[in-house]
């Protein structure tokens, strides 16, 4: 029988910023901040690499927002990339993003297991919390999409209220000069490749401003919401990363965060002694929450519109009454149980690391080729200052790409046998069709 259901216009701004928020702001910015001050010895260098960080993000957002505005359906980048370069290169961004999103989901909630029980020892083991973390976000998102959506505002406003409480109790206790630090600095030749290293890690930590993208057909007035929700909810992201990187430098030298793992932990113990990590703990337990709850959201719509398109199973495209896509719920939430069974996620995720930025550039590429073959469609919203911002976030993002691929040569050769493979599988579900 064929999916008679569609999903429902039922989000508005209030969730695209939401899960903006919830899907890039994770575990990321209480580590990523020790392995650039590491890397980056000064006030200023430090600050530098999180706001260019920003501006990439920006870029990347003003150019997909035109996409996702003129073609507001639900699936991700795989939506406008399948309409622009064709069913293969769909096929490609679909496919990976999907696995992708459902590994993320697997390392979030395994992430959130760990430090739940460094909280609270008598709990489970970190693998059985992750199991009923996915088990329960499935049980609301299978209720519908209106429940989930609640549950991804409440989730993230407690992440953020969560941060800004640790950014003011750092203002209020610190009194250092930003701009003393413990270290010196390198010589000019290593420090470019050091910036370089320190902006990668920075655009990981960035990574997730698409979210609103993956819901656009149910986000009423994609046209004005979309941009607002994907531009409102970045510059929200970019103020926390900014004020969280500056509070920890007011309170302690940068030399004593470089290198730390958990950085903000460091900081804490000044802050609130012993009982500092176990506060970092907990803010990141919430924090965790609402990356895992975005990511289950957003699975199911990848696969969804794949199944529409006949580019996976048909009959992923059920929708409940709830407007949810419960037969994509089911099978992402697996794949996420399987690689936290497995413990695979973090060999997959390593495999499949060069595809997101790849989903990025073959994006940027999808509006050039969409503004010169369609340039009479209607664009509610246009990327401003087109083709320059979209050439320079296109250049940014395939040298991250050569750099992460001359980084990691191992994991990258196999992200090339993963590609050479799709191709024979793209052929089949072809002739299925």
């Amino acid at each position: 029988m064929r999916p008679t259901r569609s999903l429902l216009t039922v989000l508005g701004v209030t969730f695209g910023l939401a899960v903006t928020i919830g899907n890039v702001i994770g575990a990321g910015i209480m580590r990523t901040p020790g392995e650039i001050a590491a890397q980056l010895p000064t006030f200023w260098l430090f600050i530098s690499v999180w706001i260019i960080g920003a501006i990439y993000a920006m870029l990347g957002a003003n150019a997909l927002a035109e996409l996702a505005a003129m073609t507001p359906e639900y699936g991700g980048q795989y939506i406008f990339v399948r309409r622009a370069l064709g069913d293969y290169a769909g096929f490609i961004v679909g496919w990976s993003d999907w696995i992708s999103t459902c590994g993320t989901t697997a390392l979030v909630t395994m992430t959130l297991g760990e430090y739940a029980v460094v909280l609270m020892p008598h709990l489970p083991p970190a693998r059985v919390i992750a199991l009923v973390v996915v088990a329960v976000l499935t049980v609301v998102q299978w209720l519908g999409v209106r429940s989930a959506a609640v549950a991804q505002d409440i989730t993230s406003a407690l992440k953020a209220l969560a941060l800004i409480l640790l950014i003011i109790a750092c203002f209020s206790a610190g009194g250092r000069n930003p701009t003393v630090t413990g270290l010196e600095v390198e010589r000019e030749s290593s420090m470019f490749l050091a910036f370089l290293f320190a902006l990668q890690a920075v655009i990981y930590t960035y990574d997730g401003w698409t979210s609103p993208i993956y819901f656009a057909g149910e986000i009423k007035n994609p046209g004005r919401n979309l941009p607002r929700s994907m531009f409102g909810g970045l510059a929200l992201v970019t103020a926390i990363y900014l004020l969280i990187n500056i509070a920890f430098v007011r309170v302690v030298p940068l030399g004593t965060i470089a290198g730390e793992k958990l950085a903000a932990a460091t900081v804490a113990r000044f802050l609130f002694g012993p009982n500092g990590y176990f506060i970092v703990l907990a803010i990141m337990v919430i924090a965790l929450v609402s990356a895992a709850n975005s990511n289950v959201m957003m699975a199911p719509r990848v696969i969804y519109a794949m199944g529409k398109d006949r580019l996976f199973w048909h009959g992923a495209a059920e929708v409940n009454a709830g407007g949810t896509p419960d037969i994509s719920l089911l099978i992402s939430s697996a794949i996420a149980v399987a690689f936290i069974v497995t413990g695979t996620f973090e060999t997959v995720l390593a495999k499949l690391a060069y595809f997101f930025v790849a989903i990025y550039a073959l994006s940027f590429t999808s509006l050039f080729v969409m503004r010169r073959r369609e340039p009479n469609a209607e664009r509610p919203f246009r990327a401003k200052g087109h083709p320059i911002t979209t050439a320079i976030a296109l250049f940014a993002s395939v040298a991250f790409l050569i750099g992460a691929i001359a980084g990691d040569t191992r994991n990258s050769l196999w992200a090339v046998g993963l590609l050479v493979a799709s191709y024979p599988i793209y052929l089949l579900i072809r002739l299925n069709r």
